[in-house]
């Protein structure tokens, strides 16, 4: 199977500069990768050259969009399957794309996803954290999990993803304005279409943020936004049973490792991420003047027709 690579990019800097090092030495290595990037003027020129199978098209600030810019590159490329990755993901070793493109080996695959990494020493409850969402084993969803895993069902991140092309076409891409979740969003339509999402632990990347606590309020925000606005099977699944398992389990790792000062960090990311979430489900009854505190991207609502 061909496979090609998609990245958006705004003011790129070491972290690509190591990924497309990485990536230039994988077991299996992309036929084009795709820089998207937006606003040449912060774009590294020597990209361009050092990497024979890089393509950089440039954009402008307006145009960028969360799904649409993917589509967008997408586009570009007629490849059995085509990955996504964020500029700020470093893969762990030489065998991510080899591990991607063995999710596709089972026809019913539409979509696979790879493992997130943090370092324990940089931001030990992200690392800890991620172990919930990115375990160390692989695993297959598909539409028959929804009882048991409610809209964890639908979990899937461009951080590192890939999706068959011939599904990604059938499901019309990513959805378009959209203030960001488009991964999620399409799975849930291959889940709804009887496909299977795939997670795939050995195709790991390096890829966390430092997000204080008001950052968390504002990103699940968004996040809730995301869901209500495009609705479906969003709205039909349980969202916080599973949040409120990672909460728990944490809390108890915390406690028996003896990592008590963590806790309170902790329980105010928690506390924020809650009260975004909220708020962001129940974002048709704010004043726009709340919503513009709220969100991350303010961008999205000043062509909301709805507000």
């Amino acid at each position: 199977m061909t496979i090609d690579l998609v990245i958006p990019t705004y003011k790129p800097g070491k972290k690509l500069e190591e990924s497309l090092r990485r990536l230039s030495l994988q077991t299996v290595t992309f036929d084009t990768i795709y820089l998207i990037n937006t606003e040449e003027e912060f774009f590294t020129k020597h990209l361009n050259d050092a990497y024979p199978n890089v393509v950089v098209k440039h954009i402008k600030k307006e145009e960028f969009d969360h799904g649409g810019t993917r589509n967008y590159g997408a586009s570009l490329s007629d490849a059995d399957i085509i990955a996504f990755m964020t500029d700020d993901a470093v893969p762990r070793d030489k065998y991510l794309t080899k591990h991607l493109l063995e999710a596709f080996e089972d026809p019913d695959v539409g979509a696979a996803y790879g493992r997130q990494l943090a370092d324990p020493k940089d931001n030990y409850l992200e690392y800890y954290t991620r172990t919930f969402n990115y375990p160390a084993e692989s695993s297959k969803k598909t539409k028959a999990d929804l009882p048991r895993l409610g809209i964890k069902t639908f979990f899937c991140s461009n951080v590192c993803s890939a999706y068959r092309k011939k599904d990604y076409d059938e499901m019309g891409g990513f959805i378009k304005k959209t203030i960001f979740n488009e991964d999620m969003i399409m799975a849930s339509k291959l889940i709804e279409a009887g496909r299977t999402i795939a997670y795939e632990a050995d195709a790991a990347v390096w890829h966390w943020h430092n997000y204080r606590c008001f950052d968390q309020l504002h990103r699940n925000f968004d996040l809730a936004v995301s869901q209500v606005s495009y609705g479906g099977m969003f709205l039909e699944v349980s969202s916080e049973s599973e949040g409120m398992k990672m909460v728990l389990n944490t809390l108890k790792h915390l406690l028996f490792t003896g990592r008590f000062l963590k806790i309170p960090k902790f329980m105010a990311d928690t506390v924020c991420k809650y009260i975004g979430y909220k708020l962001g489900r129940n974002y048709k009854k704010l004043p726009k003047s709340l919503i513009l505190k709220l969100t991350m991207n303010r961008s999205y609502w000043d062509s909301y027709e709805k507000i």
